[in-house]
Parts: C-alpha cells; structure tokens; sequence
C-alpha cells in the first residue's frame, strides 16, 4: 500500500483552485501535502520550466542551492530533456546527479504536463534507499496531473 494518498491530495488542490487560491499557493500546498505524509520523504520541490531551465517555485522540507536547473543536468534535468519521470533507488549510482542534500540517497522525479508540453515537476527526495515503489510513482502522477490542468 502507498505511503502517499493521491486522491486526498488532489482533492485538497481542487478546493483551493476552487476558493480562487493562485499558482504559487497550489504549488506550495502539493508540497506541503506531500512532504507531510513524513518518512519516507524527506523534501518535495516543484519546479516549473521557464525555456531551457526549471526553476523552484515551491518546496516544503529542506532548502536547497539548486533553484535554477538547467535542462538535460541531474535527475531533475534528464526527467525533462527524456520526456520521462525518473525514479532513482541510490542517487550515489548517478553520475551527473546534483544533490539538494548530502543525506539524500533517492529521488523520484514526476512531469506536470498537458499532453506532450512539460510544464514542470514534482521532486520528491528521502534519505532511504529505494522507498519509490510503482505504487508511490502513480500516487504522485495523480497530483503532477491535476496540477497539469489547475495551473
């Protein structure tokens, strides 16, 4: 069973989209629901493309250096340069990885997009190895894809 309730959290965004809440709250409130759900996420981000670059809108957990992110770099970068979520077991594994924080040790990385236009991502760190099971991948697509159509 998944840690993370997408349902309930997609729920939550739609409540506020409805009481007129704008992008930066929405963002926040998908970072606040997810890093709430406790271990084993560590730190959510939401960053969003602006050209070639995401760049964080929101976060909810540890701060981080890594505000502007170029296309193609990290985890981050390569979700959007492929096209495809990633979901990192053990990031020591990856060769151009940049860490938010020395103590994360996976990533899971899920496109906010309509159709094929990525408008951004949602970033989920921990400090446990391989915690993403498929089940934890799909609860996320839920909140990257409402947010596709309430952004």
């Amino acid at each position: 069973m998944p840690v993370l309730d997408g349902d309930r959290i997609v729920a939550a965004l739609r409540g506020a989209f409805t009481r007129d809440v704008d992008r930066q709250g929405l963002l926040q409130l998908a970072a606040d629901r997810i890093r709430a759900v406790g271990p084993p996420y560590t730190s959510a981000y939401l960053y969003m493309l602006h050209g070639q670059e995401l760049v964080l809108e929101a976060f909810s957990g540890r701060q981080t250096d890594h505000t502007r992110i170029p296309v193609g770099k990290g985890v981050c970068g390569a979700a959007v340069a492929t096209g495809q979520d990633q979901n990192i077991g053990d990031v020591r594994a990856i060769g151009n990885y940049l860490a938010c924080n020395l103590d994360t040790r996976s990533e899971l990385v899920v496109l906010i997009q309509r159709g094929t236009t990525i408008l951004g991502q949602i970033d989920i760190d921990s400090d446990v190895a391989g915690p993403f099971s498929q089940a934890e991948h799909a609860e996320t697509r839920k909140v990257a894809d409402a947010l596709a159509v309430l952004l």
